[in-house]
């Protein structure tokens, strides 16, 4: 099954019989801002135009748990998660169709959870909003409600010991810039550096300028350049569990299944018992 979905196909499936779902999860990650200037409101640029039904959603309240000693963007409470689902509309035999502004981070973070709790048809608009060439309505839908009622285990999933096995055992991708992974530069979490034994592989290097997946052909080149797609076990992480579901799409992309570790850097730097490598190699 396809994990991505093109505007245009997209629009085709809007006018077909089984219409799907549409999430709007717009949402950035706001590293520093000046005093008085406010954090990017994901829900008034909903408010300002969306794809015609399409319902927001939260990232860092219906898709996450509060920050805490677990990361930045923890796994949410499943009935909370499975409830906001179906305040959304989303049954479990309807497809669902997830989009954002057009990084596509906090879309594959939507992604990934549907998929993890066993939704079977999901998929992510491939360049987000900025590749939409069809109308926006400013009004907000009132879908009926869905029955999709989640059970998680559907897709891997790392915790920080089973990171740490895996970037020995396997491969364990670190999809940060390549200066966080290095240590030269840490503007969110506690130190800078990586886990040890773990690839660098920056999630913005599967796309191209316009945001939009590399070919598929190109992106499993990549990966299997970077040790993937051997047959071997395949994990990832970022810093919060965000842009590494855009990795792990990547990755699905491609034909190479991969684990998630969803604490990612906020959890494991958060801990000093944790070992932190420095520099270009994994070590």
């Amino acid at each position: 099954m396809n994990a991505i979905i093109s505007a245009s196909d997209l629009a085709s499936t809007l006018t077909g019989p089984n219409p799907p779902v549409l999430l709007d999860v717009r949402w950035q990650l706001t590293l520093a801002r000046k005093a008085g200037e406010p954090a990017f409101d994901g829900r008034a640029e909903y408010g300002t135009g969306h794809i015609p039904g399409a319902v927001y959603v939260d990232l860092d309240r219906e898709l996450a748990s509060p920050p805490g000693r677990n990361g930045r963007h923890p796994l949410p409470d499943t009935d909370e998660f499975g409830a906001a689902m179906r305040r959304a509309g989303v049954s479990q035999g309807r497809p669902v169709v997830v989009y954002d502004g057009g990084q596509g981070w906090a879309a594959a973070r939507a992604w990934w959870l549907l998929r993890w709790t066993g939704h079977p048809d999901v998929r992510v608009l491939d360049g987000g909003l900025t590749a939409w060439q069809g109308p926006l309505e400013t009004a907000v839908p009132e879908p009926a409600p869905g029955d999709f009622v989640p059970r998680p285990g559907a897709l891997p999933l790392l915790d920080a010991d089973g990171a740490a096995a895996l970037a020995r055992s396997g491969v364990l991708f670190d999809a940060r810039a390549g200066e966080r992974y290095r240590g030269e530069v840490e503007p969110i979490d506690r130190v800078g550096g990586h886990i040890p034994g773990a690839v660098s592989a920056p999630t913005t290097e599967n796309v191209a300028a316009d945001g939009r997946f590399l070919p598929a052909e190109e992106l499993r080149a990549r990966f299997e350049a970077l040790g993937a797609g051997d047959g071997g076990e395949a994990g990832v992480y970022c810093g919060s569990g965000v842009s590494a579901a855009h990795e792990v799409l990547a990755l699905a992309v491609a034909g190479i299944p991969a684990a998630l570790y969803v604490g990612s850097w906020s959890e494991w730097s958060a801990d000093p018992s944790r070992p932190v490598a420095v520099g270009p190699d994994p070590q």
